[in-house]
């Protein structure tokens, strides 16, 4: 499912415009990644949850010529599924 077919299905199940889910959603999506930006977590219960996790400096190698590479450090997204979601999908 892509944004287009999320928005859809959200308009449709709401019973409200495609325009008013698309509001909607971009401001979920907006709001999430401010709250991640300042460092924040954010929490569904039973749906699940996202993070923010250093991954620190690291020597990797390029795949073409096999020589070693410095891979910079960097912040990266962590989602961690909640038990209700999990339990949805086995």
């Amino acid at each position: 499912m892509n944004k287009t077919e999320l928005i859809e299905s959200i308009a449709e199940k709401a019973g409200i415009t495609k325009a008013a889910a698309k509001v909607a959603l971009e401001t979920f999506l907006g709001d999430v990644e401010g709250t991640l930006k300042k460092g924040d977590r954010v929490s569904l219960v039973g749906f699940g949850s996202w993070s923010v996790s250093e991954r620190a400096a690291r020597e990797g190698r390029n795949p073409q010529t096999g020589q070693t590479i410095q891979i910079a450090a960097k912040k990266v997204v962590k989602f961690k599924a909640g038990s209700e979601l999990t339990a949805a999908i086995n």
